[in-house]
């Protein structure tokens, strides 16, 4: 039974990001909002806090997922993994999004966007207020605050709590530094002081978040794995962080650092999580019930069709992708239950990355009557659908391919009978180690994996996939880059793979849409690997300076 989240903020938290917020700015607090005193005033409101701060990804504002508490096109378009989803995957080769009555979407798809793209203010927004949450909790969560409260005696449980919360704000921090590179960088003291946030270099924000999650791992109160129920961070989630940022630090300070991220790869792996065994289960609507999420997720978002509901998240990445054609497909793969509980007819996947899983007996002649392909010869990875129109044609609904990798369905083969999902979604799991880890080993031998224990983590997941293991000569970085996006298919990497590979701006790596570009072959110009500032926080803060390029 998923845990309910109690939701609250203190009255604070509102205007916590000093000008983090721009002109996406909260909604003011209302006169039954709380303040400190009422938010701490018993010993439990220390764990709902965090609790809020844990469930941020997913919630939208303080009271339903209607009525979002920033300026956005809609809320369910407001929440932040939904957006995180669109930088990292709709801007890269992954997928592509048909409603153009959203303004900032067909930006996104055609890599044009500007500093007043919504979809980029969101995240921007959404990231710099979840640290804002962070840092006031640290503050209400002080030694010198709980003794005022009369709160000693639970001092020590509440330093774990501080700790999980200090990992959130990495986290954060890690994503303003993967997608805008340059950011604000809001502490606790201008809360304090309401001084404004100095802006932060990119390989400095690195070397911050660095030193913050190995004091997390090494020497603070940050639970265990196994210490505390999933979904709550652990020292396996900051060992997660700590290993993707390796894996991309040459990108981030000019640095490589494969051995590193191999290494923290090894440890996350070494800490007790298991590959589960069906890789469906991974997304299904009970994959917390399952034991599937506990298993490989290292650290996830728990969603709850009754207690943490979003039009975002798991609810989008299952009904976006399916017009009418849901009841075809279930009906093809014998799902008297259904596939997904909507239909919104605007995700669609291009061809030329489906073809990245090698399907078998892919046909066009009968659309209505197939798959597309034969599923049970295939990569069981693969969630796909095809009307019969390969080729993607980001004006036409019916073209290109429908995915259902995040599924309405429970494990026992019934149907979500709500709108709302209940599948968790991963922001770290085990697959990802593994790959780290083997990416690593290739960059550390002449682009070729080779080490017994890189291939071994390779198999596991060919295995599970029910496909075979390539010659060791195929093991190649391309190879891997491949083998990623099978794995980890919209969960939020692809375009930092792109970038990492050196591929996300040459037109020796085309998808539909890029540039603008119907086929995609073109070069984007190079300041298009970060996102924008906020142009109203720049205004509104003389410590900040715009992005090259915007």
């Amino acid at each position: 039974m998923k845990k309910i989240y109690t939701i609250f903020m203190t009255a604070v938290l509102a205007f916590a990001a000093t000008s983090c917020l721009g002109d996406l700015d909260t909604t003011p607090l209302n006169e039954t909002d709380t303040t400190s005193e009422d938010a701490y005033a018993s010993e439990s409101s220390y764990l709902a806090g965090l609790s809020y701060i844990n469930a941020y990804w997913c919630f939208v504002s303080q009271t339903d997922p209607g009525s979002a508490d920033i300026t956005a096109p809609d809320a369910g378009q407001s929440e932040l993994l939904r957006q995180v989803i669109n930088l990292q995957e709709m801007t890269a080769d992954s997928f592509k999004c048909t409603w153009t009555s959203d303004s900032y979407v067909p930006d996104l798809c055609y890599n044009n966007w500007t500093s007043s793209n919504a979809g980029v203010g969101i995240c921007y927004t959404r990231l710099l207020k979840g640290i804002a949450l962070a840092n006031e909790y640290l503050l209400q969560t002080e030694d010198s605050e709980l003794e005022s409260r009369g709160h000693s005696s639970i001092m020590n449980t509440v330093h774990g709590y501080r700790a999980e919360a200090r990992f959130h704000r990495a986290l954060y921090f890690f994503y303003l530094m993967d997608l805008f590179g340059n950011p604000p960088f809001p502490t606790p003291d201008n809360i304090v002081d309401g001084s404004l946030p100095d802006q932060i270099e990119r390989a400095e924000l690195f070397n911050w978040i660095e030193t913050e999650c190995k004091d997390l791992l090494e020497g603070s109160d940050m639970p265990a794995f196994g210490a505390v129920r999933y979904p709550r961070p652990t020292k396996g989630s900051v060992a997660a962080l700590l290993a993707r940022m390796y894996l991309n630090a040459e990108v981030y300070t000019g640095t490589a650092r494969w051995a590193d991220a191999q290494k923290m790869a090894e440890t996350v792996i070494g800490m007790g999580y298991t590959l589960h065994p069906v890789y469906e289960e991974l997304f299904m609507q009970d994959n917390t019930e399952t034991g599937a999420a506990a298993d490989e997720f290292i650290f996830g978002i728990d969603y709850d069709k009754d207690h943490s509901q979003s039009w975002g998240g798991t609810t989008t990445l299952g009904s976006a992708f399916f017009d009418s054609s849901r009841s075809t497909v279930a009906s093809l793969l014998g799902l008297s239950g259904g596939i997904v509980p909507e239909e919104w007819n605007g995700y669609h996947v291009p061809n030329e990355y489906v073809e990245r899983f090698h399907l078998s007996g892919v046909t066009w002649d009968s659309p209505s009557s197939s798959l597309g392909y034969d599923r049970d010869a295939s990569d069981k990875r693969a969630f796909f659908y095809n009307q019969g129109e390969k080729e993607f044609d980001n004006a036409v609904t019916s073209t290109g391919w429908r995915c259902w990798k995040f599924s309405g369905r429970y494990s026992d083969g019934t149907l979500n009978d709500q709108s709302f999902s209940s599948m968790d979604f991963p922001i770290f799991r085990l697959a990802e180690m593994y790959l780290i880890y083997a990416e690593a080993d290739a960059r550390l031998n002449g682009g070729v994996v080779s080490s017994a224990e890189a291939k071994n983590y390779i198999k596991a997941l060919r295995d599970r996939a029910g496909v075979a293991m390539p010659e060791d000569e195929d093991l190649t970085l391309d190879w891997l880059l491949d083998e990623r996006a099978r794995e980890l298919m919209l969960e939020g990497h692809r375009r930092t793979d792109l970038i990492r590979y050196g591929y996300y701006t040459s037109m020796s790596f085309p998808w539909p849409c890029k540039g603008g570009v119907a086929n995609g072959k073109i070069n984007l110009p190079a300041f298009r690997k970060l996102f924008p500032l906020l142009e109203s926080d720049i205004d509104a803060n003389y410590k900040m300076t715009q992005n090259k390029g915007y």
